[in-house]
């Protein structure tokens, strides 16, 4: 149907520095030397927009990718004049991750996890078997739609608290299951289940932030920004949960440096987390180069304070070699704190000044961006990406008949393991 020829790419260990190619769905160094990611290293070092292909693949140059599957949207960037207006800002572009058909954006899970869903399911090296994919909410949603669609056997774990945000326009296909920790649980204990799950013959994992296919599908928020402004920006804003986005946002910025055509500043990372979780950011406040320890019960509850549920990630990529303090590090980001409130108020504020409503995690990152401002943190003639990671649900529910997904197995916290591993394996095997 498309003219497509794979990209063309190898990998790259960031422990040692070897390449190797991607023959088994690699998520790791061959042989490695300490925890490290790896990274695509395209044969394409300057990027050419296919706009014959649909949706996220007009940036196949920098997608680790065999084939193009139906259904994607792409993020779109556009200038603010509203918004912008308010805070003072010259130079405020948003990237729009979502659904807002009159500007363009046809993502219909309406978040950003769609580039990741697209991208790793459409990798050169997909394997055979079930795929795995752990997730508090809107992962799940956007691999579901992808896989759905395009008939990829997909498991996926949720925290039962989370399950009002798996929703879809239509039912399911049978090859998509759901599991999930009771309630109480939160992502980390969705993890736990699905790393029991790729314990069984058939399964596979999707590899979280060590699967360059998922960095690489939402660093499209970057190439769509570059693309859009002309130039690399001075500013990112994100809110991050794993701050797995952070990371492949850098990683795009450094695909820039070398394109050359587009500058050669590195953004600098304006990050944020939904106070009172903010492991991330305590860490990074020390410049501790690891994760300070927290008590799982201490992080529980506040994962059960804060509003923006997918931002909730005690176990993320920081420490390891080309993770978040290695971006951070490298062009001295910062990451704030946001309460409920500061958010709710910035989502409210989006909408009526932008047009259209934010979910949870996006609000965060304009009450981040706004906070920026007040504290004098950014220079207000300097070009800055704000990345709206998730938008236009509420909108989207308005215009289309949905309906809400349960799963067909509830696990309790601390299950025997064995037990677990035995009652997912019927599931596929009735």
């Amino acid at each position: 149907m498309y003219n497509f020829i794979p990209t063309q790419y190898q990998l790259q260990s960031l422990c040692c520095g070897i390449e190797f190619p991607d023959l088994n769905w690699e998520l790791q160094c061959p042989d490695p030397h300490q925890p490290s990611l790896i990274r695509a290293i395209y044969q394409e070092k300057r990027l050419e927009l296919h706009h014959d292909l649909p949706g996220l693949y007009r940036f196949a140059d920098w997608l680790p990718i065999g084939r193009i599957l139906e259904g994607s949207g792409s993020p779109i960037t556009y200038k603010s004049h509203n918004l912008s207006g308010l805070l003072g800002l010259e130079q405020l572009y948003i990237t729009f991750n979502g659904y807002w058909p009159e500007k363009g954006a046809h993502m219909n899970t309406g978040t950003f996890k769609e580039c990741e869903a697209y991208s790793v399911c459409a990798r050169t090296s997909n394997p055979k078997g079930v795929m795995v994919v752990a997730s508090a909410g809107n992962t799940a949603r956007a691999f579901a739609r992808v896989c759905s669609q395009n008939k990829i056997p997909l498991l996926l774990t949720i925290p039962l608290d989370n399950i009002g945000a798996l929703w879809a326009e239509a039912p399911l296909d049978p090859c998509v299951r759901i599991i999930a920790c009771e309630k109480g649980g939160d992502y980390f204990d969705a993890i736990h289940l699905s790393n029991l799950a790729v314990e069984l013959d058939g399964f596979y994992p999707e590899g979280g932030a060590k699967n360059v296919a998922r960095r690489d599908g939402m660093g499209t928020t970057v190439l769509s920004a570059v693309t859009s402004i002309g130039k690399i920006p001075d500013y990112y804003f994100q809110a991050i949960g794993s701050g797995t986005g952070a990371i492949a946002a850098w990683e795009a910025n450094l695909r820039f440096l070398v394109d050359g055509r587009f500058g050669s500043n590195k953004m600098k990372l304006m990050l944020s987390q939904n106070s009172p979780f903010l492991p991330i950011k305590e860490a990074w406040d020390q410049r501790s180069p690891v994760m300070l320890p927290i008590d799982d019960a201490v992080a529980r509850n506040q994962v059960e304070e804060i509003n923006a549920k997918v931002l909730s990630n005690r176990k993320p990529p920081y420490a390891i070699k080309g993770g978040l303090f290695d971006a951070l590090s490298d062009n001295g980001g910062s990451i704030m704190g946001i309460n409920n409130q500061e958010a709710e108020e910035a989502g409210e504020l989006f909408l009526q000044h932008e047009g259209n409503d934010l979910e949870p995690a996006a609000a965060v990152a304009v009450a981040s961006l706004m906070k920026a401002v007040k504290e004098n943190l950014v220079d207000k003639k300097s070009t800055i990406m704000l990345n709206i990671t998730g938008g236009g649900i509420e909108k989207f529910k308005r215009e289309h008949s949905i309906c809400y997904l349960t799963p067909e197995k509830v696990f309790p916290i601390h299950g025997d393991p064995e037990e677990v591993k035995r009652q997912i394996a019927e599931m596929f095997h009735k």
